[in-house]
């Protein structure tokens, strides 16, 4: 009967740290973000950019109708409702993106920002400006549960950050010269104005991509191409000087290389990514663009999206709990580029298969996909300046760049299924 108890007792608090190391899993929310102001770009358009890092690997969007406006969102795939938003572009050209910022978490209250996607969804359906956004932070302060760094940028051109607690928040202007000298603000997983930021999280992201926006900046660079292409995919890890992508490649086919990707910008963790390029103008918001990869930055190919088309390509989003057909495929490229599934194996990646597959390189092939994709849209959108396009037609491109892409995917990755 001892026995039995022991054991009991043994399985019991087996249970337990299964339930607890589930519940931390599904809380870790790091990711990277940029805004950057108008000043900064090459085109003079703001811009932003969040890599999402999550427990929840499978991701969506949605085309969803607020309060006062309509919106496209980054969900969850088994978020069947679209009750969280972790990233979206309305209809007036606002787009807003956060990152979990444990340090600005009410620990005393027993606050972890349990509310950061919910309030998001509220701001995309009812804020036209930043001004707004500023405005319902005010009106809604001590209601919900907040710690979290959101980004936004809007149709008058405004970049910034807001560092936010249940009870506080402080705004961070890229315009600013004080607090963005060159244009642009990075941030990672803490805050600056929390009174312990070493409870937060991201330093090495951190300085990594702050190298990687100064560099492109400096040299004209700081636009959507680069942010996809170069920051989102980025294998670098910042301490080691690691450089995976151009080191040699062992001469022995049974010795690959592998890169740790728990503490680089594209990492094991990262879900998605979601670019937003800004409007011209708050009388052309419907310029305002979203590209997306629905899936890990080195195992996707970005789409573009836009509010006004009033929904979202088939093969970006699904019915119920489903994850879409992009992001399907993107978690089969991903569990050939991370092909050891012992113990903390799955967070190295075999930078041999992401370098040589097909004679040329995941990557390889997947930029040349992209590149076509980046091409076409602008020409479609230096059509779109001149004249303003009708919902069907918006949505019909989107649907044709979405379905583009994945038959691509398919055709350049005929063995992964």
């Amino acid at each position: 009967m001892k026995k039995q108890k022991r054991l009991s007792s043994v399985v019991l608090s087996f249970l337990i740290f299964l339930l607890v190391f589930q519940l931390a899993g599904n809380l870790a929310r790091p990711c990277t973000l940029i805004v950057v102001s108008g000043k900064a770009t090459p085109d003079g358009r703001p811009l932003m950019w969040k890599n999402r890092d999550t427990s929840q690997l499978l991701n969506k969007l949605m085309f969803c109708r607020g309060s006062k406006y309509s919106f496209i969102g980054l969900i969850d795939a088994d978020d069947a409702e679209g009750r969280e938003i972790w990233a979206g572009l309305n209809e007036r050209g606002l787009a807003i993106m956060n990152s979990q910022a444990d340090d600005l978490a009410l620990k005393q209250k027993k606050f972890d920002g349990a509310d950061n996607g919910a309030f998001m969804k509220l701001a995309l359906g009812e804020c036209a400006t930043i001004e707004d956004f500023e405005k319902l932070l005010q009106r809604e302060r001590g209601k919900w549960d907040l710690a979290a760094n959101f980004g936004l940028i809007d149709a008058e051109g405004r970049a910034c950050f807001f560092e936010t607690s249940s009870e506080y928040y402080t705004r961070f202007d890229a315009d600013d010269k004080r607090v963005a000298p060159f244009g642009y603000i990075v941030r990672t997983n803490f805050s600056w104005t929390s009174p312990d930021y070493l409870q937060g999280g991201g330093f090495i992201r951190f300085e990594r991509m702050s190298h990687l926006a100064e560099m492109a900046r400096a040299t004209g660079r700081l636009d959507v191409r680069f942010i996809l292409q170069e920051a989102a995919r980025d294998l670098n890890h910042e301490k080691l000087h690691s450089f995976p992508l151009s080191r040699p490649l062992p001469e022995d086919p049974a010795r690959p290389l592998y890169v740790h990707t728990n503490d680089t910008i594209n990492r094991n963790s990262t879900a998605s990514a979601v670019v937003f390029h800004g409007a011209p103008s708050a009388e052309r918001a419907d310029l305002a663009t979203m590209w997306v990869l629905l899936g890990q930055p080195v195992a996707a190919v970005a789409i573009p999206v836009w509010p006004v088309s009033g929904k979202v390509p088939a093969v970006a989003s699904a019915p119920g709990r489903e994850t879409c057909a992009l992001n399907a495929f993107s978690r089969k490229l991903v569990a050939f580029l991370y092909p050891d599934q012992r113990g903390r194996m799955p967070q190295y990646l075999n930078v041999s298969r992401l370098r040589t597959y097909g004679g040329e390189g995941v990557l390889s092939k997947l930029l040349r996909i992209e590149n076509q994709v980046l091409e076409k849209t602008a020409v479609q959108m230096k059509a779109w300046e001149s004249r303003k396009e009708s919902p069907s037609r918006v949505a019909s491109f989107q649907e044709a760049m979405a379905d583009f892409v994945l038959q691509s995917l398919l055709a350049e990755f005929p063995d992964i299924r």
